[in-house]
């Protein structure tokens, strides 16, 4: 068996009938038995590995495809919008993802030489899993048969595949997200703040300030990290929070879009029917018709496991 067999066989083993499930710290792994629709999301700092089926992830203009063997890594909060392009119940979507933490990167590169002077690389990239993450990864997955050896091991499997990932195409990447005085570190506090304050008017001027640059410094650095403007970023941040609303039925449509900082309803429907391809209102009945009255549907379940993964 090849190392992306075992790691799918375990991961078909212990990921839920549909969804996501988080079986150890920092560990996710997802499920779909059919493709999705477009599904809002935001991507922490981490590493996604598809195992079998593929996927379609979008950021701003950009889009990328990721199927079995390869894997996505993020190294800021972005905005994406994901769909599930291949999967069936007999060979569902299978994918696990594994968050990625700054402070144990910085502690890898103090036995590293590191480039403090390097560009901001964006945030989002696709990679061909090589063995020597694979591994690693393997490794992990076996963890689930014996939950007893997970809080002793987890924490050694996490710096090693770190450190793989330190050795990798995305080094540059990585490296600018432990350093804290990078610029792709400074534009990650920017990016907390909108995530923050979506709902708020959006000030380049005080956003600049908080990142330690000018603001057209700022607008570079910003859009060569996330592949969006800050309003760009902010706009799709309100956009999912938006859906999750309508999805929950917890007010009506112009409601919602007053409560997000939209100052009419044709201008909410119209950037809502952009990102997700249907008007605020027909998509939210889709959405909810899809739970079912009981809400035992797959289809649901598959649209989490499409957000992250």
């Amino acid at each position: 068996m090849t190392l992306l067999a075992e790691m799918a066989a375990l991961a078909l083993r212990h990921a839920p009938e549909c969804g996501r499930t988080s079986p150890a710290p920092g560990l996710l792994l997802m499920r779909a038995d059919g493709t999705t629709g477009p599904v809002g999301g935001l991507y922490g700092p981490s590493l996604c590995v598809v195992l079998q089926g593929a996927k379609r992830t979008s950021l701003g203009s950009r889009s990328f495809r990721y199927d079995a063997g390869k894997y996505l890594v993020a190294s800021v909060d972005l905005p994406v919008t994901g769909r599930i392009i291949e999967a069936s119940p007999r060979q569902p979507y299978l994918a696990m993802a594994l968050s990625i933490d700054a402070a144990s990167l910085s502690a890898l590169l103090l036995e590293n030489e590191a480039d403090t002077a390097a560009p901001p690389a964006p945030g989002l990239a696709i990679c061909t899993l090589e063995a020597e993450l694979a591994e690693p990864l393997l490794r992990l997955l076996r963890l689930l048969d014996r939950p007893r050896d997970i809080p002793a091991l987890l924490p050694l499997l996490s710096r090693e595949i770190l450190y793989r990932l330190l050795q990798g195409p995305q080094r540059g990447m990585l490296r600018q997200l432990a350093l804290a005085g990078s610029p792709t570190a400074r534009i990650a506090r920017a990016i907390g703040w909108i995530r923050e304050h979506y709902d708020a008017p959006l000030r380049i001027e005080a956003l600049a300030r908080l990142a330690h640059m000018s603001p057209s410094t700022f607008h570079r650095h910003f859009r060569a990290v996330t592949a969006l403007t800050p309003l760009q970023f902010q706009k799709q941040l309100r956009l999912q929070e938006a859906r999750r609303r309508l999805l929950a039925g917890e007010a009506e449509i112009a409601s919602v879009g007053f409560a997000l900082g939209y100052e009419s309803p044709s201008q909410f429907s119209r950037e809502y029917r952009r990102l997700f391809g249907e008007p605020p209102g027909r998509d939210g009945a889709a959405l909810r018709a899809a739970l079912g009255p009981a809400g035992t549907t797959a289809d649901p379940a598959a649209l989490a496991a499409v957000q992250q993964g």
